[in-house]
């Protein structure tokens, strides 16, 4: 029966000669059956809502996609209990392949309960919406909510509050499901749809989950996008602050960067709360499994044409058994983050891959067991000809593990930077190339240029739609003072004036670097 059914019943009755309690038991009946065709009668069946337009509505079809996007993505091998994913929500075309980095991490672990923490698109309300009793349906089947957790969350705090609206059109707990149902067996799940929320609502709603499930063994997902809007390189270099802060474990810098529009979540408060909890039950170690952007994935980076961010994260927590085998704080800063013979590794990788490429015109197929080399960390690639630079390539912000970020780097730098002609076969070997390599700690935003520390910092440096990085070891090659180093950096690489860094809404970024060569 649908609305406009309804309303014809509705409308006869009260236009017949019934006697009043007869007309009102109708209209109510009329409208409860109107409800649970629409799905939304509190503790019925949620039915899909965009079931074959964000993924196939076959069942079929809609495994063979998902499966296809596990095959594909190779996330590292995390050593210790999972907590939160973070996982974009765009029609699986787009964002599949990014938010299988995410689901394949756990497909090996059981959990009892998932609580979705996703986004409202389309309603407006104060809070957070929770869809307490009954299931949830994807072409893949029914999917229970555990009504008894769902109960204790709902008392655990005045922000939670059944609002079947929220759900109703929204996509952003949907196009987990799917996922969820093909890496995890005897699936139970809380739906919550988060609205206008400010940061001590946050933190409210962080300390109620962690004391609901703190001695239960559940799973966070937090459904987010990330840059939306018209210029590709705009969306990527805000995409790598933001994705800085979440690595940094800053959730309240991480919310007020999304409420001044420097950071860019559409997902923002199921994140920081995600990280709230997260912290607050000790899971402190986070990896970016994979980012990428519908300009990537489509083929349609050029200004002008809209693009979306995506980003796959986990928030974990180390197995005391494998901390000595997994990189330190360190990592995190960037410092001694290598050791002499990961560092001979991955020269060894970048010289063979651009010998492999200038003879096949491939990438070197090449796979790595080392959980330092496996780690996502920027990193560029520069080349130099008897001591004059020959190339230079790189990413700010890893999008994969390292060992793979200087294989491709190292072809980029030797073929691609567009200073230079390619190299040549016989070049690399007759004019003795030198091969140098960067490995890069997450950015953080620095609002006084006295900070800077010249040969230790990098920058990179940002106005509007223009902006432009200099390394750390550009100052120490060049003898500039900290003045000409930023003049330098606006002029010639962002294409600013040379004075630009001193203006207010220009943003600085730091970052400390490993450099190692030949």
């Amino acid at each position: 029966m649908s609305w406009v059914d309804a309303n014809s019943a509705k409308r006869r009755f009260l236009e017949s000669g019934s006697n009043h309690s007869i007309r009102f038991i109708c209209f109510f009946t009329c409208i409860l059956w109107s409800m649970f065709s629409c799905g939304l009668v509190y503790g019925q069946l949620k039915r899909p809502n965009v079931s074959g337009s964000f993924y196939p509505a076959d069942p079929q079809k809609l495994s063979q996609t998902i499966e296809a996007f596990l095959s594909k993505a190779e996330p590292p091998d995390i050593k210790g209990e999972i907590l939160v994913v973070i996982s974009p929500h765009a029609g699986y075309e787009y964002s599949g392949g990014t938010a299988a980095y995410g689901y394949k991490a756990i497909g090996k672990r059981n959990y009892d309960t998932v609580i979705i923490l996703a986004p409202s698109h389309y309603v407006d309300f104060k809070g957070a919406a929770l869809w307490s009793k009954g299931s949830f349906r994807t072409p893949l089947g029914d999917i229970p909510i555990d009504e008894l957790l769902a109960y204790s969350l709902m008392q655990s705090s005045p922000l939670f509050s059944y609002n079947p609206e929220a759900f109703s059109r929204e996509h952003s707990v949907e196009v987990q499901l799917p996922f969820l149902q093909t890496v995890l067996s005897n699936l139970k799940i809380i739906p919550v749809v988060l609205g206008r929320i400010d940061f001590s609502e946050c933190q409210n709603l962080a300390v109620a989950i962690s004391q609901v499930i703190e001695d239960k063994n559940c799973l966070l997902v937090a459904s987010s996008d990330m840059y939306h809007g018209f210029n590709y390189q705009d969306g990527e270099l805000k995409d790598i602050y933001t994705l800085s802060l979440i690595r940094q474990f800053q959730p309240q810098e991480l919310y007020e960067s999304i409420q001044d529009k420097r950071a860019q979540l559409c997902g923002g408060a199921a994140v920081v709360i995600s990280m709230l909890v997260a912290e607050r039950l000790g899971y402190e170690q986070i990896e970016v499994l994979n980012y990428t952007n519908s300009a990537k994935v489509m083929g349609k980076q050029r200004q002008g044409e809209y693009c979306v961010g995506y980003s796959s994260v986990v928030i974990y927590k180390q197995d005391n058994s494998a901390a000595k085998s997994l990189p330190d704080e360190s990592i995190q800063k960037g410092e001694g983050m290598l050791n002499q013979s990961q560092k001979k590794r991955l020269l060894e990788i970048a010289r063979s891959s651009i010998e492999h490429y200038l003879e096949t015109g491939k990438k070197l197929d090449v796979s790595e067991s080392d959980s330092a080399l496996m780690e996502h960390c920027g990193a560029f690639v520069t080349l130099h000809k008897h001591n004059q630079l020959r190339g230079c390539i790189g990413n700010i912000i890893g999008q994969q593990p390292l060992y793979l970020t200087v294989r491709d780097m190292a072809v980029e730098a030797a073929v691609n930077d567009p200073r230079f002609p390619p190299l040549s076969k016989k070049e690399l070997i007759d004019s003795g190339i030198e091969i140098e390599i960067s490995v890069l700690s997450p950015l953080k935003k620095e609002n006084n240029p006295d900070e800077i520390q010249l040969g230790k910092h990098g920058v990179l440096i940002r106005k509007g739609y223009r902006s432009g990085v200099f390394l750390p070891q550009v100052a120490t090659e060049t003898g500039w003072s900290k003045e000409e180093f930023l003049s330098k950096l606006c002029a010639s690489k962002a294409g600013l004036s040379p004075q630009a860094w001193k203006d207010p809404s220009t943003e600085i970024y730091i970052f400390t670097a490993e450099v190692f060569s030949e």
